[in-house]
């Protein structure tokens, strides 16, 4: 993959997968947003699988890049979690991505191709291990406390996270995302 044409296809398709998910979205729907035809699509990405593959391994790619950064800039691991909650309150109230594409297709898992379901356990198992190292950073800053695990408090956190977003799609409210991740925040934040 590689060109101007394959970012628009990959753009698009982002976004048709947020609104409709990976079986209600065809290579015509693309190819009618950007203005091309079908076959140029299949010369970049042979297969719908593929296409999509290649919207979640960029999405990881870039969620990497975002949690590198957050490493780098903000030394408080505490800080890092609630910039990355913000991270998602913003683009749900901008509705410039207001959902997360893996965990959407997480939710379709069972009905996915093996190459889409291998693309979202990459990105579950990425953030997953972010979100633990963040959080025994902040127990060593004194910042966090944790009831389990770091990775079973990172899956407890990833979890309200994601069921945040679907609670905010359903009731059409960014607040109840704010009062359910703000509410995960805390449970973990030292008193």
């Amino acid at each position: 993959m590689s060109g101007e044409t394959a970012e628009k296809i990959l753009d698009v398709t982002h976004k048709l997968l947020v609104d409709r998910g990976f079986s209600a979205f065809s290579y015509a729907d693309v190819a009618e947003v950007i203005q091309i035809r079908k076959a140029s699509i299949h010369h970049h990405f042979p297969t719908k699988a593929d296409l999509v593959a290649a919207v979640l391994e960029r999405h990881r790619h870039r969620m990497e890049q975002a949690q590198a950064a957050l490493d780098q800039r903000v030394s408080s691991a505490l800080d890092r979690l609630k910039k990355y909650v913000d991270h998602w309150e913003s683009c749900i109230r901008s509705m410039k991505e207001p959902f997360c594409i893996a965990a959407l297709m997480g939710a379709e898992l069972p009905s996915l191709p093996a190459e889409v379901q291998a693309e979202v356990e990459k990105h579950f198992t990425c953030l997953q291990r972010w979100i633990s190292r963040t959080l025994k950073e902040g127990v060593k800053q004194g910042t966090l406390t944790l009831a389990s695990s770091s990775d079973t408090e990172a899956e407890v956190l990833m979890a309200a996270v994601h069921g945040a977003m679907i609670a905010a799609r359903v009731h059409h409210s960014v607040s109840l995302f704010k009062k359910i991740t703000t509410n995960a925040l805390q449970r973990i934040t030292s008193k």
